[in-house]
């Protein structure tokens, strides 16, 4: 039989959020401030992944990037912009919530995202209400596809691999964590990733809402 899961793998990016700074927001951003797109690629490409492992601060970052040359706007207006990219997925998030308190999972996040702006999606979104643990790539100096990030989650989260679920938009990471002995599922949107949540074993009952009075003998409910 199939262990039960206890603890719940998450990535925040393309799961609970929206990307925070991938190619998307920076092609909103080129066309915002009227960049050159081929440029600042090419420059954020060469750094980025510094970025992420928390060795650049967002400063750094916007200095090799963006305001290497004088520009007609500030780095706070395209702090703001950044920042503001970040949006939720509401329905994954209650999800989350709703099968932590039905099963008492413990949460853990995967992530990689720089420090400022994973410091600001937590506390927007208030992911600190109901994640245990972030293993953020700039808090740990290691992003994935280095196993090493998964082996320092399990470490923390102090959960046999058989017992985790981990919930994942890109295929490679995914199959990473299955070679680990961790059940991946590669999230695409929130309905699929509910029923194979339930094939794990982890339902939510729906709660049929009573019918308004008004409508019981109508034949709408």
């Amino acid at each position: 039989m199939p262990s039960k899961i206890t603890t719940l793998f998450l990535d925040i990016g393309g799961v609970l959020l929206t990307d925070g700074w991938q190619r998307n927001s920076r092609k909103r951003a080129v066309q915002e401030f009227r960049l050159d797109a081929s440029e600042m690629e090419d420059r954020h490409h060469m750094v980025f992944d510094t970025y992420e492992e928390g060795k650049l601060t967002l400063e750094e970052y916007l200095g090799w990037v963006v305001f290497y040359k004088k520009r007609p706007f500030t780095r706070a207006q395209f702090r703001r912009f950044m920042f503001a990219q970040s949006k939720p997925y509401p329905e994954m998030i209650e999800l989350v919530r709703e099968l932590k308190a039905r099963y008492g999972l413990k949460v853990i996040v995967l992530s990689n995202e720089a420090r400022e702006l994973n410091a600001y999606r937590i506390r927007t979104f208030k992911l600190a209400g109901f994640v245990d643990a972030f293993v953020s790539s700039c808090f740990v100096h290691l992003r994935k596809p280095d196993a090493d990030i998964f082996r320092l989650a399990l470490d923390i989260a102090q959960t046999p691999a058989r017992q985790i679920v981990y919930v994942e938009n890109t295929a490679m990471f995914v199959q990473i964590a299955d070679g680990m002995g961790i059940r991946g599922i590669l999230h695409t949107d929130v309905q699929s990733t509910r029923s194979k949540l339930a094939a794990e074993g982890l339902t939510l009952s729906r709660v049929k809402t009573p019918c308004p009075k008004e409508y019981s003998n109508e034949g709408n409910c």
